[in-house]
């Protein structure tokens, strides 16, 4: 199991520079996992893309329950005071370290391309691009 971000999720469901990345790794990883946060922060993706006239109501709907089917039973509520300490020892938002949080409580990795997060927890994040 890892923990993806919202972009990732983004990635893999809206096509661009990243997706062929995004689609490999669950085809590697296929087990995902994320905090209940993503939800908001994907909806708001999609919010943008409905918003431009990019994607239709019932494309963003779509969209949306792919994407909680494909993390259905791997959501997670995380400890306030584990992501404090997050933000208390790093530059990143509370949002970042909600996911760093989850990573370290199920001793794995979260996967981003935010760079301030990989730069600030090389030991629990890693590039969907490494290769």
């Amino acid at each position: 199991m890892i923990v993806v971000d919202s972009n990732i999720l983004a990635y893999l469901y809206l096509p661009g520079e990243y997706s062929a990345n995004a689609e490999a790794l669950l085809q590697r990883d296929p087990e995902w996992a994320a905090p209940l946060l993503w939800r908001s922060e994907f909806r708001n993706i999609l919010a943008g893309y409905l918003r431009r006239g990019t994607l239709t109501f019932e494309q963003v709907s779509a969209l949306q329950e792919e994407a909680e089917a494909l993390l259905e039973g791997a959501e997670f509520a995380v400890d306030s005071i584990s992501i404090l300490e997050l933000v208390r020892d790093s530059n990143c938002s509370a949002y970042d370290c909600e996911f760093i949080a989850l990573a370290k409580r199920l001793d794995t990795k979260l996967v981003t391309m935010d760079s301030k997060v990989l730069r600030a927890f090389p030991e629990h994040a890693v590039s969907l691009t490494r290769g």
